[in-house]
């Protein structure tokens, strides 16, 4: 046995011995026991007073940033309203790039307090029993104490005051997003249509039915040029192509089915030619059911896979939809534009918008 082989394997001088948390080499620290005050603890280290008050003005600045960025928010959760695509993108970032500097703000103020102004010291964790007693609690508030003073809450107005300014804007910001949930001041007629009713039953400008056009390009939809069985289209109002809360409720799907296809379901009234719109909404949680099986004819939801079938009154044949499909009437100009020739005859939707319903009318029978 060689003496290399009773050797004790040396630490590798590489590895760095600095423990996250405690002041970096070099930095400018005052032990406790310098410091002339009685309360202070031996052996933490505090920042040096130049430092501490160079790290309280980038505090500062940091809680004023986020203040003006939480008001900047609100401001803008005013200003940009939404109701199409290109302006709910503007709002997004109107909102977000304000919220994003005031967190950022506000973190980056918290750590440079704690780097910069707040003292350095180890905590050893030493095995107690699970009961407190009396001392340890008494403890436990003078450290709480002794804590908030080395925290310079207390000793430094200008971090306290930037703080308390910094949380004021971001505490009124759930206030102001909340608000929209109330529809207590809607008239209950109001809510009752709101969920009853859709665009589809209105008329265009010059007073003539909406007619169905294709989602995405806004092209009317001649019935002559839909005839080919199986084929599918996701169709929207017109004049209502960008409106969002409209076509929550609006968008259909449009199958072409022979004429041999179509069952009883279906209400061959409300159909032209062997064509039929369905609500693309599914019945279960509003979905956009528009996954279609041309050899089965059934719709599919991809959510929660509740599967219609297209040819029977899009009929719930598995999943958990309670109501088949809603079907629209529609018919065809002069032209030969496939248009709508009323709204649907039962709510579109889940099924809980019904409940809705039934709580908007018995607040109209309260009201009466």
């Amino acid at each position: 046995m060689t003496d290399n082989e009773h050797e004790i394997e040396q630490p590798d001088e590489r590895v760095p011995k600095r423990v996250i948390g405690t002041p970096p080499p070099g930095s400018t620290m005052i032990p406790a026991e310098e410091k002339k005050d009685d309360d202070e603890v031996p052996g933490v280290y505090y920042p040096d007073e130049a430092k501490a008050r160079k790290g309280e003005r980038i505090v500062a600045l940091c809680f004023t940033i986020t203040a003006l960025a939480g008001i900047v928010f609100i401001v803008n959760y005013v200003v940009f309203q939404v109701g199409d695509v290109d302006s709910t993108a503007v709002s997004n970032l109107a909102l977000g790039a304000p919220l994003t500097l005031a967190l950022l703000g506000l973190a980056a103020g918290i750590v440079v307090w704690v780097r910069q102004v707040m003292p350095k010291y180890t905590l050893i964790q030493e095995r107690h029993e699970m009961a407190t007693d009396s001392a340890t609690r008494s403890y436990v508030s003078e450290t709480f104490v002794q804590g908030a003073k080395e925290s310079g809450f207390v000793k430094r107005p200008l971090l306290r005051r930037t703080l308390l300014l910094a949380s004021a804007p971001l505490g009124l910001i759930p206030l102001v997003l909340l608000r929209d949930l109330d529809n207590s001041k809607m008239p209950a007629s109001a809510f009752h249509k709101e969920l009853r009713h859709t665009v589809w039953g209105g008329k265009t400008k010059e007073g003539k039915p909406l007619k169905l056009v294709v989602e995405g390009t806004g092209q009317p939809i001649r019935a002559a040029d839909f005839n080919s069985p199986g084929g599918i289209l996701s169709v929207v109002p017109e004049g209502y192509e960008h409106d969002m809360n409209a076509l929550a409720k609006a968008t259909l799907i449009l199958i072409k089915f022979r004429p041999e296809e179509i069952k009883s379901g279906v209400n061959k009234n409300w159909t032209h030619d062997g064509i039929v719109a369905y609500s693309k909404i599914c019945t279960h949680v509003g979905c956009p059911a528009a996954l279609y099986e041309q050899t089965t004819h059934h719709i599919l939801c991809p959510c929660h896979q509740s599967t219609f079938d297209a040819a029977d009154g899009a009929k719930v044949i598995f999943g958990p939809a309670a109501r088949p499909l809603p079907q629209l009437p529609i018919g065809v100009d002069e032209q030969g534009f496939l248009i709508a020739k009323g709204d649907f005859a039962v709510p579109v939707g889940p099924s809980f918008w019904e409940r809705g319903d039934a709580e908007a009318k018995v607040r109209e029978g309260g009201q009466a």
